[in-house]
């Protein structure tokens, strides 16, 4: 069963539309089982009706006429339940439902499977036979799950195919059916989709010898100097939509196609014989496998950009080149997975919106978009690319949905959040100099987490005072080695100058487990639970030493650095740590350095240390909680599983329960104590950090007006009413909508979600226009 499973997999896989795809299936279905009759009914979700689909023994006439309602008949029955229903006799069951026009009733046997997508019920597929002796085995049974929940997707591609042209399930004409992703940065926008594909295709590249090595040489040194050329052309293009600190990202790139950097790699591969197509391709293949096994979603975001510079340096090397694109007025770009460099190809003042496939907000175009204040959608798993070119779309960056060929009240109604939007931020900007402090002057430090330049302009602009988390694995990662104490010293001498006075915090190397670099490996069987962060430094404390140094270095003349160890889990790992720490600052300063002692401070983030913050404080300056690690262990949830994200939850009564806890803990040794997870820039979130007793909340720099003006709006009272109550409820769900309520009631709700004036909500005018 086996083979044919695969095989009927890759055939549905190479289908051109949603109905050549289920016909395949229920004809190969029916061979593979020997049975008469093989039918698909999926689930209009226009009607909520199941439709015959596509069949293999019943009367064809009946296919996109027969139609069941949710719960009816047999088919209904399997939905409604979520689970297979095997009968021998069906025309006896209570629920039997007969249709003379499809011939069903000389079939006895029945067995359905519904067909499930990511918790959604698609439809289901069903097997009938004509002898009631012969009723269908286990194995058969196993057969009709496993080939259901190898198709669910494949399914869902081609329904989403003909839903983006506007044809429902039956072929009728549909209106406004939305497709949900990943919020990548807030917004709304209206315009046409331009699909972009990569320039060349790594995996293509086939492995082959070379006789000529210096000409191979030379053909990947042009390569090399015309994609720099275009970065250069691309950062310069942009030059007048970014501040020159926020171009530091294609300074990213420049870096990587250094000398010492990838180009050296692959002229090591080309020099051991390979061409250099076949060389390019294993270097750059390599570094995106190291980058996608980090669990640090913001490293891990890295990949992209490696990808998109090898495709980059294959088109020159095929000199292959795009054909030139055209742009309207407004354009929404859209691709399998944008990257960075592709946003400058867009005309100045035209680019409205972007939708990527894949990519999450820890991207850099995710960074870049929210910097140029684009409204993005990413995650569109199920979304076929080119049937979104030329397409009239909607980008809802707030909800991360994206709606194709809009109708007129659809289109409408978005205008008026687009409009409310413009007018809000041009409100909060006048909140930039003024202190984050609740009516009842009660002051809370509002900080940015940040991992590189481009993020530096863009918090000052938002009133940032300071930065709650530096990422100093950013140095690391653009190098082919262990950057030098020096080059070390210039980027983070970079952020401390860019801050001073105000307090630079700076995590130490968090590297190891599934966050390895290219140059320095890691292979676990559960890296969730093995060798990284302070662990893998303690091990090396020679690396941790240097870099240590290179930051008390850089902070000399402007003393506003602050050092926090990541994962720590218990005592001996702070006391080794310091010890280090103490023996570098005795050193710097013997070496002439006039600098002040930073302040040494941990993160909160592994249970274990939740039970320990009388002790931690004791012996550390400062705490800072990441919520997100912390509620990944808590919950025992990878939050980028989507088997298990919907488990993931901030709002879950038992990180609230921690994170009353920490704060009161630290609060009882006199130590300050601060969150620097996802949580601190969610305006519901930085209100019950705030009760809770939490001295600073650090966050993205694009959150921190709007949770500025929430607090400013609030007294401490309100809030510690809040949280009392909400500490009452049990489930993450109803918590979460307890804080909205309470938000939407003081009169916030335009922060969470604008557009409320219309007085209608978003099913109201999709069902409206229907």
């Amino acid at each position: 069963m086996l083979s044919t499973l695969r095989t009927i997999v890759q055939e549905v896989n190479s289908a051109r539309d949603l109905q050549e795809a289920l016909s395949i299936i229920v004809s190969r279905v029916q061979k593979a089982m020997n049975t008469e009759v093989c039918s698909v009914y999926l689930l209009d979700p226009a009607t909520n009706r199941y439709v015959l689909m596509a069949t293999e023994g019943l009367y064809r006439k009946a296919v996109g006429k027969v139609s069941l309602g949710y719960s009816e008949g047999l088919v209904g029955l399997v939905g409604s339940r979520e689970e297979l229903i095997n009968l021998e006799d069906a025309p006896s069951h209570p629920r039997y439902r007969y249709f003379p026009e499809t011939g069903e009733e000389r079939f006895r046997s029945f067995l359905g499977v519904p067909i499930i997508h990511h918790r959604r019920l698609m439809g289901v597929l069903v097997v009938q036979q004509r002898e009631s002796s012969r009723s269908f085995n286990e194995g058969e049974e196993a057969f009709m799950v496993t080939i259901s929940a190898q198709l669910s997707g494949v399914i869902a591609h081609s329904e989403a195919t003909g839903a983006i042209g506007g044809l429902s399930l039956t072929g009728e004409e549909a209106h406004d059916i939305g497709f949900d992703g990943v919020p990548g940065a807030p917004g709304v926008a209206i315009g046409t989709g331009v699909a972009v594909y990569p320039a060349a295709d790594l995996d293509l590249v086939p492995e082959k010898a070379t006789d000529d090595i210096e000409h191979e040489l030379d053909l990947f040194q042009c390569a090399v100097s015309a994609v720099r050329e275009d970065i250069e052309r691309v950062a310069a293009r942009l030059a007048s939509q970014l501040r020159p600190q926020e171009q530091a990202l294609f300074d990213v790139y420049l870096r990587m196609l250094s000398d010492e950097a990838l180009p050296d790699e692959v002229n090591g591969k080309i020099r051991e014989g390979n061409w250099a197509q076949g060389s390019l391709k294993q270097v750059v293949q390599q570094y995106v496998r190291n980058f996608e096994m980090m669990d640090d979603h913001y490293l891990q975001e890295r990949a992209v950009d490696v990808r998109d510079l090898g495709r980059r340096l294959l088109s020159h090397l095929q000199e292959g080149e795009q054909a030139s694109l055209e742009y309207p007025e407004r354009t929404v770009l859209v691709s399998e997975e944008i990257t960075p460099a592709m946003l400058g190809e867009v005309p100045k003042g035209q680019l409205v919106g972007l939708v990527s496939v894949k990519g999450s907000s820890h991207s850099h175009v995710a960074i870049l978009a929210r910097a140029m204040g684009i409204p993005t959608v990413m995650g569109l798993v199920d979304i076929p690319v080119n049937q979104l070119d030329g397409k009239e779309l909607v980008v809802d960056g707030f909800e991360g949905q994206i709606f194709a060929s809009p109708s007129a009240d659809l289109r409408a109604y978005y205008q008026v959040i687009c409009d409310e939007e413009n007018e809000l931020i041009r409100g909060l900007e006048a909140l930039r100099d003024l202190p984050c402090e609740t009516t009842d002057h009660h002051r809370v430090s509002m900080l940015v987490n940040t991992g590189l330049m481009t993020d530096v302009v863009r918090s000052l602009t938002h009133g940032a005072e300071g930065i709650g988390l530096y990422r100093t694995e950013v140095p690391f990662m653009i190098k082919d080695r262990f950057p030098s104490e020096q080059e070390q010293r210039e980027y983070y001498r970079e952020q401390l100058e860019a801050f001073a006075p105000n307090p630079v915090t700076m995590r130490t190397l968090d590297i190891g487990g599934d966050k390895c670099l290219t140059y320095f490996p890691i292979h676990e069987e559960n890296p969730f639970l093995g060798w990284r962060g302070i662990r893998v430094t303690l091990d090396h404390p020679e690396i941790f030493q240097l870099q240590v140094r290179a930051m008390m270095k850089a902070s000399e003349g402007l003393n506003n650095l602050q050092i926090m160890l990541p994962m720590i889990s218990n005592i001996s790992e702070v006391e080794e740590s310091l010890h280090l720490i103490y023996r570098v600052y005795h050193e710097v300063r013997e070496d002439g350095y006039n600098i002040h002692m930073p302040k040494v401070g941990v993160m909160i983030e592994v249970p274990a240390a939740v039970y320990q913050i009388r002790e931690l404080a004791d012996r550390v300056d400062f705490l800072s909680v990441g919520t997100n690690d912390l509620t990944q262990y808590l919950l025992a949830v990878d939050r980028n599983n989507p088997r298990v994200a919907p488990l993931y939850h901030s709002y879950h009564p038992a990180v609230l329960q921690a994170l009353v806890r920490i704060a009161q803990d630290a609060h009882a040794v006199g130590k300050p104590v601060g969150v620097c997870g996802e949580l601190a820039g969610d305006p519901g979130g930085a209100v019950l950090l705030m009760a809770m007793g939490y001295d600073s909340l650090s966050m993205n720099a694009a959150s921190l007006p709007k949770v500025k003006s929430v607090i400013r709006s609030v007294s401490l009272e309100w809030a510690t009413n809040l949280l009392e109550d909400i500490l009452l409820l049990d489930s993450p769900h109803v918590i979460k909508s307890c804080v909205d309520l309470a938000l939407r009631n003081a009169g916030f709700g335009r922060y969470m979600r604008p557009g409320k004036s219309t007085g209608k909500t978003l099913a109201e005018v999709a069902s409206a226009s229907a």
